[in-house]
């Protein structure tokens, strides 16, 4: 039984490389723009912002010192109720404030409709619509460094995600490290392949006649960012990541609330899945020159999810060898055990390597102080361990429903 045990995390394993390699293999140039688009530089802001009073002045200020300048009245910021004071601090500085029309609905992607129905009632025509959260903080050149991007004609234009705080705590530097992997290590190579890019949270724009096409914002998943991601994959959008457009947002500083965040993640993930992937399959079987995004979107975490399996049937095989020769009273019955141990060891060596080297590569622009970085990288292996409990919960729950986490922390730029 132990044998078979093994056999099998051993299948695991080879499989997940498989796919790994297969995944790296597909890197063939297929999301650049064909065709040069109608260019019209008239953009507008879109900011989701209920109860953000506490930080929406620091995105403001640094709408208002960008190298390239968007109207105030070009700026329209979601709220629920007039007696938020996110209100006041929007009208006193003459933006527009839209109000939710339907509160049982309290995603980001139903907000975000509600601002584009009444953009598009207003017979308002942008050449492009840019998403922030009210957290968000940009450096002054983010409206100049993105408008290249449309100008090369791309359909998305993601910018480059810093932290505000990742000094605060190991766990808001451990936070803004999972974008690192999907920046640094995921849309950067994914540039260079020119992919279809991962879009995470905001900081990015979509050009308005997309929007004007679906007239609204039709991705309503907890994880609407990935929705957009895989809808991109499978229409065609062109994608492209500036890591010069840089901005900055807010991450947890609790473990706690890093849980309730990857939870909705992680069951937004599925979710979008479920509605798309059966469509990307379908597409993948027909002459597409986006093969290798809808390859990769296809293969998702699987290589990740099979090798976490393949582990964790070994260790269950390692531990059953030591009990079955403990009771066998064989004098070398604890060497499995040890081997465990020493796997385990070279494991968390390993991640806390890379998670040095993460740091290596960002710490120009996250600048942590040096006892952060020692904290982050003794435990990060343990906060990527974590995200197996975290899959396990969102799993287990049927319904997952979208928390508010609350926003404190002010910079300023420019």
């Amino acid at each position: 039984m132990i044998l078979i045990i093994k056999i099998v995390a051993g299948i695991f394993f080879l499989i997940a490389v498989f796919l790994f390699f297969i995944e790296r293999w597909m890197m063939t140039k297929n999301n650049l723009p064909v065709v040069k688009q109608e260019i019209n530089r008239h953009f507008c802001i879109l900011i989701p912002a209920r109860d953000e009073s506490k930080v929406i002045s620091g995105l403001l200020d640094s709408i208002e010192k960008q190298t390239r300048k968007i109207d105030s009245k070009d700026i329209y910021c979601i709220v629920e109720e007039k007696t938020d004071p996110t209100v006041n601090i929007c009208q006193s500085r003459s933006i527009n404030v839209i109000y939710r029309r339907d509160l049982t609905k309290k995603r980001k992607g139903y907000a975000l409709d509600d601002a584009v129905d009444a953009i598009l009632k207003m017979k308002k025509h942008y050449g492009a619509y840019f998403i922030f959260d009210a957290d968000n903080v940009l450096e002054p050149t983010f409206i100049e460094e993105m408008e290249k991007t449309y100008e090369e004609g791309y359909d998305i234009g993601i910018g480059y995600r810093n932290c505000k705080n990742g000094n605060d705590s190991m766990i808001s530097a451990c936070s803004a490290l999972t974008f690192t992997m999907i920046n640094t290590l995921g849309n950067e190579r994914k540039r260079k392949t020119t992919q279809t890019m991962t879009i995470s949270g905001t900081g990015f724009y979509i050009r308005g006649s997309w929007i004007e096409k679906w007239q609204g914002y039709p991705f309503h998943s907890l994880t609407e960012d990935y929705e957009l991601t895989l809808y991109a994959v499978l229409h065609g959008l062109t994608t492209t990541y500036n890591k010069s457009a840089i901005y900055y947002d807010e991450q947890p500083i609790h473990y706690r609330t890093t849980v309730t965040q990857r939870v909705r993640w992680i069951k937004g993930y599925m979710e979008s899945r479920k509605k798309y992937i059966p469509e990307i399959k379908k597409q993948r079987k027909r002459k597409n020159p986006n093969i290798a995004s809808q390859w990769q979107e296809t293969i998702g975490v699987m290589p990740y999810v099979l090798a976490i399996v393949g582990f964790a049937l070994y260790m269950i095989a390692l531990i059953g060898q030591t009990i079955h020769q403990y009771q066998a009273q064989n004098p070398t019955w604890y060497h499995p055990l040890l081997f465990l141990v020493v796997l385990l060891v070279i494991l968390y060596i390993i991640l806390s390597i890379f998670t040095g080297y993460m740091i290596k590569q960002e710490n120009t622009y996250f600048q942590l102080k040096p006892k952060i970085i020692i904290q982050t990288i003794l435990f990060y292996p343990i906060y990527l361990l974590t995200y197996v409990s975290c899959a396990i919960r969102a799993l287990l729950t049927k319904k997952v429903k979208w928390q508010k986490i609350d926003h404190h922390r002010n910079i300023k730029k420019g």
